[in-house]
Parts: C-alpha cells; sequence; structure tokens
C-alpha cells in the first residue's frame, strides 16, 4: 500500500497522538507534569530511533526499502514531540520559565544570587537543549526545498549527522531514566517500567547500524577485491606496447 506525504504526515500525527496518550496513562501514579512530558518525550524518542533505524535495515534487505519513505516524517514530529516535552518542562512546577533553574540553578533567598544545587540536571539539561536545537535545524532541513537550497552533498551530510542527535537523545534520556531521581529529596515518580525497553531500544538501534556497516564493508571490500583481480587478469592479457 503506497502512502502520499500528505497521507504519511496524517498516519504519523496520529501515531504520535495515540503514543503519547498510552505512554501517559502508564503512568497514571505520577504528577501531572511528569506523566505529560515524559508521555511527548518518551514518544520523540520512539520515533527518532525508528527515523535512525530504518535506513541501516534498507542495507540490509530490499524488505524494508518501502520505509525509507517514512524516515522524514517520523524525525520531523520526533522533534515537535521534542518541543512539546521541552515546553511543558518550562511551563511545570520545576522550573516556571526561570532559565537558571532549567541548568540546576537555584535562588538562594539569603544572598539574592543563584547558586548551583543539581549539577546533573543542569549538564543533563544543556545536553537536551543542544539536542533539541540540532534537531530543528535537521527537521527544518528535511524537505525538498531545503535539499535544493543546500544542493545534494551539503544536505547529506547534514543529515547523516543525525547520529550526534541520537547520541545527545541518549545521554539525556538516559540521566533521567536511571539517574536523576534517585537522589531527588522531594516527591518522586514511581518507577519506571520503561527503562528496560529504553536499553533494549538503544541496543536495537545499534547493533542494526553495526550490521548494515559490516553488510556494507563487506560488499564493498568484495568489490574491491573483483576489481583489482580484473585489473591483474587485464594487465596479463594486455599486449605489451
Amino acid at each position: 500500500m503506497s502512502f502520499g506525504w500528505k497521507a504519511r504526515h496524517h498516519v504519523v500525527l496520529l501515531a504520535a497522538g495515540f503514543g503519547a496518550y498510552a505512554f501517559m496513562e502508564s503512568h497514571t501514579d505520577w504528577s501531572e507534569m511528569h506523566h505529560w512530558n515524559r508521555a511527548f518525550g518518551d514518544m520523540s524518542v520512539v520515533f527518532i530511533a525508528l527515523s535512525m533505524i530504518i535506513g541501516p535495515l534498507n542495507r540490509l534487505s530490499a524488505v524494508f526499502r518501502s520505509a525509507i519513505r517514512w524516515r522524514r516524517e517520523l524525525g520531523i514530529y520526533g522533534v515537535v514531540l521534542a518541543v512539546v516535552h521541552t515546553v511543558i518542562i518550562l511551563a511545570g512546577h520545576w522550573v516556571e520559565w526561570d532559565l537558571a533553574r532549567l541548568f540546576g540553578y537555584e535562588l538562594d533567598h539569603l544572598t539574592g544570587v543563584y547558586v548551583m544545587r543539581q549539577h546533573g540536571l543542569g549538564l543533563a539539561n544543556a545536553i537536551g537543549v543542544i539536542g533539541l536545537l540540532y534537531g530543528i535545524v535537521l527537521a527544518l532541513a528535511s524537505s525538498d526545498w531545503s535539499q535544493r537550497l543546500l544542493s545534494g552533498s551539503v544536505w547529506k551530510f547534514l543529515q547523516r549527522s543525525a547520529y550526534v542527535l541520537w547520541m545527545l537523545i541518549v545521554i539525556h534520556t538516559a540521566y533521567f531514566m536511571y539517574l536523576h531521581f534517585q537522589n531527588f529529596r522531594t516527591t518522586v515518580p514511581g518507577p519506571d517500567w520503561a527503562q528496560i525497553p529504553f536499553a533494549w531500544l538503544v541496543a536495537l538501534v545499534a547493533l542494526v547500524q553495526l550490521a548494515a556497516f559490516l553488510k556494507t564493508w563487506r560488499s564493498k571490500r568484495g568489490w574491491g577485491r573483483k576489481l583489482a583481480a580484473r585489473e591483474r587478469k587485464t594487465e596479463v592479457v594486455a599486449p605489451p606496447v
């Protein structure tokens, strides 16, 4: 079944809504801010992971060739979900639009100055903000117009750097999923069932990318050997000048 670009946008947008709602309902014991921001954040991770895995799967098997056309929409809405995730955090009771608090600083009421209270939070959110800005650039470049504007080689270089975005996302997400709430002194969310699935998802993306790399390397190596053998044969057969 073939989908046009409008249909793909509608399908992915619908999946984003249902997926975010499912994640939210799976954490009903969390505070309102937590289960809303994590629902959009988790769905963003799922979409971007899918966009990262489609290319390598296509290299491994032609069965996944038709999935390539979905990569753009998954990446775009993965970034849109990340933007919503960020806005919820900024507006929530953690930050309340105070950007200093986003990076781990708290206002000391005795001195009237901001002091660093949560080093891990600040670093993880800095990584998250860098990843978000990077993702927005990639999303804006995910169009035929930007491809024509940037030229093919520059556009391909920019899109291939999505691996950097994926690593930033993994580090940011892993901190909040495994580390941050261990020493948090206020009311904390309950245990996150997504910890193990997230680890499997990261491992899956890495393994599929590794398998695609090895297959490509073996293919290129075999082609190089054939070419070298053909050149040697030509040298032997060719008459002396």
